[in-house]
């Protein structure tokens, strides 16, 4: 809840001698709402010494000057980096490297747990996760520079595993068509997420290494409701247009899969089995699940996201979250973080086996061929020296 303002205790010493009753407390953090987007708070950086924080002057005007506000722009800001492919020793992922063209998502998404990251960069994981987004202009460049390295041993590429590769400011940039472009011309195998149907803008190149058992395709969908989604996922694709590329990606030879993740106690686990079903119908062959985390300061954006738009339900919801994390809203130890524990967590886990095996959703995985992999100009050039020797 958010926390009340303490009245002055001379101000109202003075209010009851003259007769007049107490003012009701006010709260010191109003609603920062912005249309179009998902947070409705922007706390201060973790690793910041001081804080700044709003407090309302007792007339109630603060919310008024909110919603006055102009509509929060989206602010992109060349990243500098040397290397772009990022490696990972966790026993709760599936692979070992990733790739991300943007730092920050302007889908919005208020439980995203890759909003704590953007603290590292100085910025705030509210409103400026969705609004200051980091883009690697020469990632391309990069990701071919550290592909023809010697000593790079190649496996299965992540694409999506921080923030969304296919968000807005894609359809411009096109920097993730330039990783596949790369990791294409390598034969290098990738596995990508998102949930957006721009993923269909490169159709043409997914279709082509899924010929060479090189890539695989998940679509992240939490709910069918859209009222529910414009909710938690303002500038993410409808529902139906997820379930739309599933189609597309299944038609042209594309393996495509659902992610349900994540599923939030009270909230949108309810679908679960809806939500496995409208994927298997719409071709997909896979699914996955993931309880919602809550690292970090994720948690003071999610309660007050609950506050702002479901307030008749914000203490249940989170008393299921708890009953999942051992008491807590968040638990980070490996093996237990995605799936959570507990009765209310392991009825989750069965119900998604069965409805897995009820809508064809457990066969086996192919798994992606690295096997294939070889530097441009190298081969050849090899060729060319043997032949030189008659």
């Amino acid at each position: 809840m958010p926390e009340l303002a303490e009245p002055d205790k001379d101000a109202l010493n003075a209010m009851n001698r003259a007769g007049m009753p107490e003012p009701e407390p006010t709260s010191r953090q109003p609603s920062g709402l912005r249309r179009g987007r998902g947070a409705v708070t922007n706390p201060a950086v973790r690793f910041e010494s001081s804080v700044v924080s709003p407090f309302d002057d007792g007339w109630d005007t603060m919310n008024g000057e909110i919603e006055e506000l102009p509509k929060l722009a989206t602010t992109l800001i060349k990243d500098a980096t040397k290397s772009v492919i990022a490696y990972n020793a966790s026993p709760d992922l599936g692979f070992d490297r990733a790739v991300n063209p943007y730092r920050g998502c302007e889908h919005g998404c208020v439980y995203c747990y890759a909003r704590p990251t953007h603290a590292y960069l100085g910025y705030s994981l509210g409103l400026d996760f969705e609004t200051k987004l980091i883009f690697k202009p020469e990632v391309g460049t990069l990701l071919e520079k550290e592909l023809r390295k010697p000593s790079y041993v190649p496996r299965v590429m992540a694409l999506g595993s921080n923030t969304d590769p296919y968000q807005p400011v894609e359809r411009t940039l096109k920097l993730t068509r330039t990783v596949l472009e790369v990791l294409d011309k390598f034969n290098h195998p990738v596995g990508i997420v998102t949930k957006s149907a721009g993923v269909l803008r490169d159709l043409d190149i997914l279709s082509s290494m899924a010929k060479r058992s090189l890539v695989r395709v998940y679509l992240s969908v939490t709910t069918l409701d859209p009222r529910l989604a414009r909710v938690m996922e303002p500038r993410a694709a409808t529902p139906a247009r997820r379930l739309h590329a599933i189609e597309e990606l299944t038609r042209a030879g594309v393996p495509a899969g659902i992610l349900t993740a994540p599923m939030i106690p009270g909230l949108n686990d309810a679908e679960m089995e809806k939500l496995l079903e409208a994927g298997a119908r719409a071709g997909a062959r896979h699914a996955s699940f993931i309880l919602l985390r809550l690292p970090h300061e994720l948690r003071e954006i999610f309660e007050a996201w609950l506050n702002e738009h479901f307030p008749d339900r914000a203490k249940h919801v989170l008393n299921l979250i708890r009953d999942t994390r051992a008491g807590a809203l968040n638990d980070s130890r490996f093996g237990h973080r995605f799936s959570g524990q507990g009765p209310y967590a392991d009825l989750l886990s069965r119900r998604f086996a069965r409805a897995v095996r009820q809508w064809g959703l457990d066969e086996a995985r192919q798994g992606l061929d690295c096997s294939q992999f070889a530097v441009p100009g190298q081969l050849q050039a090899k060729q060319d020296v043997q032949m030189s020797l008659f």
